[in-house]
């Protein structure tokens, strides 16, 4: 790990100018001076600093750029022209971490699988990696963005009422059986090679019916579904193609339809509550939908609802299931 020295002595680490390439610049603020060149006090900006989930930075610690100074100039512009409000600010910052922090973990494992060995021994040719690679995912992480927004966007204003962040919603989870099996009986590395079979195949699915993934946690997606009829779509074909995936055990899948909050690209409400519990409920390789959205898609011939009568849940009294399947 190489020293560096800023303009007033101070001493601050470079491990092998990987941190520069990254940020674009060496460090050459303390948090006091950061916020003091933005014009944002300090107290302020260390909410934003913590709210973004980076660690404690001693008050003589050289850890900031010029990058820092302007994307806090930035947030206090959005608030001053009224584009979000001063509480919603460190809740935009905490979400754009969440999403951030995940994407930087995958691209460091590709950084490892290229560079292998060289990547903890050889500071000097990952820092070299790096200049040449982060540029080029910087622009295709732009263009996914964009890409994503435009079908958010879609979405939204195709809506009833757009200008609320209550719409009435088909919400499911996807949860692989024995999972705390399969972390006793597999390696790590046989483990992640699942998990990244069922996050692909899930994606593919949810993608391909019109659907969107609202996030994965371990061994569980959940989805979110634009009609009565993708869900139905996305939760049996789930389970036909983890049929034909070998190396994938069953799913359990639960879904309910009806009012969903929406916030920060996440999903709330007594809905995703339902969903939650009827995946509990569901047995491998079952779809267990709500009254709400078993009513229509009793209407459509190409499926079949058989009622499993009220379910013992707690905080939710006599709720009703039926069994999804399609019609032979």
């Amino acid at each position: 790990m190489s020293e560096r020295t800023d303009d007033s002595g101070r001493t601050r680490a470079d491990p092998g100018g990987v941190h520069r390439v990254l940020l674009g610049d060496a460090p050459r603020y303390t948090k006091a001076e950061v916020a003091r060149v933005a014009e944002v006090e300090l107290s302020r900006a260390e909410q934003l600093w913590q709210a973004m989930g980076f660690a404690h930075v001693a008050d003589d610690e050289v850890a900031f750029t010029d990058a820092d100074v302007d994307a806090l100039r930035m947030l206090v512009q959005l608030v001053s022209a009224e584009v979000i409000t001063p509480e919603m600010e460190t809740a935009v910052a905490r979400s754009l971490a969440r999403t951030m922090a995940r994407l930087a973990d995958w691209q460091l494992d590709i950084f490892r699988s290229v560079l292998g060995e060289t990547f903890a021994t050889d500071r000097q040719t990952t820092a070299e990696f790096a200049e040449a690679v982060v540029p080029v995912m910087g622009r295709l992480q732009e263009y996914v963005w964009r890409r994503h927004l435009a079908a958010a966007a879609s979405r939204e204003l195709t809506r009833n009422d757009p200008r609320t962040q209550v719409h009435t919603q088909v919400v499911g989870f996807a949860d692989l059986v024995g999972y705390t099996r399969l972390i006793r009986d597999f390696s790590e590395i046989e483990l992640g090679r699942l998990i990244d079979e069922f996050e692909d195949l899930a994606t593919r699915v949810v993608a391909q019916n019109h659907g969107q993934i609202v996030k994965t946690v371990g061994d569980e997606v959940l989805f979110v579904a634009p009609s009565e009829a993708a869900a139905a779509e996305i939760g049996l074909r789930l389970h036909e193609m983890i049929a034909a995936a070998t190396d994938v055990p069953p799913l359990r899948i639960g879904m309910a339809m009806g009012p969903v909050l929406g916030r920060f690209g996440d999903v709330y409400g007594s809905t995703v509550n339902i969903a939650s519990r009827l995946t509990s409920l569901a047995k491998p390789a079952t779809v267990l939908v709500d009254a709400e959205l078993a009513a229509p898609l009793r209407e459509d011939a190409r499926y079949d609802l058989t009622p499993i009568g009220a379910t013992k849940v707690r905080g939710f009294r006599g709720l009703r299931a039926w069994v999804l399947r399609r019609c032979e």
